[in-house]
């Protein structure tokens, strides 16, 4: 009958480790369910990330075109600025001209009254 007392005092034994067992596996499940969901949740958080970077991409490279086009803007201004700086001193030049003329005519018509007043 030891042999039966031994046998019944294994079965216990290894009835207690089934349900210790069966107690690590329940608890493993919950965990491989938390982390499953973290996970799933990471991605969101990733996917909603990467959209984000994506549109600043696109958002970028928009602003890069308008920056370009502003650039060339800027330089046609500035040649045009340049051209008209020089129409300025081309106009300046014309209008010194056309003063000096002015003078030397008004300096004759001057001479001229002058002649007619003094023979009077």
């Amino acid at each position: 009958m030891a042999s039966l007392e031994d046998l019944e005092a294994r079965v216990t034994a290894l009835e207690e480790q089934v349900q210790y067992t069966r107690q690590d596996a329940a608890a493993a499940r919950i965990l491989a369910g938390t982390a499953d969901r973290d996970v799933s949740e990471f991605k969101q958080t990733l996917n909603g990330h990467t959209k984000v970077l994506n549109a600043i991409r696109e958002t970028q490279i928009e602003h890069g075109q308008d920056i370009s086009g502003l650039k060339t803007d800027v330089t046609g201004l500035k040649t045009d600025v340049t051209d008209l700086k020089t129409d300025v001193t081309d106009l300046r030049a014309e209008m010194r001209s056309g003063f000096t003329k002015i003078n030397v005519g008004m300096e004759q018509m001057s001479r001229l009254l002058q002649q007619v007043i003094d023979k009077d």
